[in-house]
């Protein structure tokens, strides 16, 4: 019995040695220039880039330098610096979106770079990876590959709703929660990406409450939500064919709601049968 201890010890104390090493083997370090001043940035910055077990950043306000630390297997530098973008840091690969950097405090408000030879040097080493990844493909095509499946469960869910049928709006919603969770965004280029990773907790949300409840009107509640998100996405994305953004001044207690349609013709789907034609056409994505 003793023996039998000494050896599960031993196997034990064995595997764990084998996951260390591996650990310290997939670790990185890197030395990167993130833009911010004081400690208020310091801190939102790093709570952007760390990641439990996976990342770390520690960020100085003097020399605006941050070492990374990460799990190259679990994550990478591009997809740490992508977060911290996305909370209004600018660093030497991805620029802040403008309204975020406009939503920081004053006191972060920190000197940026030119932007368009940022934005150049950023698109630059985009087309390198993309030549890497994915050959000849097209920018167009790996939109395509990537969000099609999402937009097309989008327009089936619409006119579930228009149809006012319950049981296919929460199937349909299963659908689109499925293929959002399959969006490989590795393959986004980096407007997109940006903005799939502001709307993609909302999305999830809203989405799991419609196959939740039983209730069409909840179900349309939550369209409302998703709608408003599909177009920030769509309109980065763009589309092979017009896309219609329409209104119904009627939806949401009278404060209105969009949605997304393929087809100019009004078909509410907040109303369905009751309200088919109201509504209107407020802007053409192409």
């Amino acid at each position: 019995m003793k023996k039998s201890i000494n050896i599960i010890m031993a196997i034990s104390l064995l595997l764990s040695l084998t996951v260390c090493i591996a650990q310290t083997n997939n670790k990185k370090s890197e030395s990167l220039k993130i833009y911010g001043n004081c400690a208020m940035c310091e801190k939102t910055i790093e709570k952007a880039g760390n990641l439990n077990n996976e990342a770390t950043v520690d960020w100085n306000k003097d020399t605006k330098m941050a070492i990374i630390s990460y799990d190259s297997l679990a994550t990478s530098k591009e997809d740490i610096l992508k977060r911290i973008a996305l909370a209004g840091y600018d660093s030497d690969i991805f620029f802040a979106p403008d309204d975020t950097y406009a939503n920081l405090p004053e006191c972060c408000q920190y000197e940026r770079a030119k932007k368009d030879a940022h934005n150049m040097e950023s698109h630059d080493m985009k087309m390198v990876n993309d030549h890497s990844q994915h050959g000849a493909m097209s920018q167009d095509s790996q939109d395509k590959n990537a969000l099609s499946s999402v937009f097309e469960n989008y327009f089936t869910l619409k006119d579930a709703l228009v149809k006012t049928d319950r049981p296919l709006a929460s199937t349909s919603a299963e659908g689109l929660l499925k293929s959002v969770k399959e969006v490989q965004m590795n393959k986004l280029p980096m407007d997109v990406h940006m903005v799939w990773m502001k709307v993609i907790e909302n999305l999830n949300e809203d989405l799991a409450g419609m196959v939740a409840t039983k209730d069409v009107g909840k179900q349309r509640d939550y369209f409302m939500s998703l709608s408003k998100n599909m177009y920030e996405v769509m309109k980065v994305s763009k589309s092979q064919t017009p896309v219609y953004y329409q209104f119904c001044p009627m939806a949401n207690g009278g404060k209105g709601a969009n949605w997304l349609s393929r087809d100019e013709v009004i078909k509410n789907p907040y109303y369905g049968a009751q309200m088919l034609s109201c509504g209107n056409t407020v802007e053409t994505i192409n």
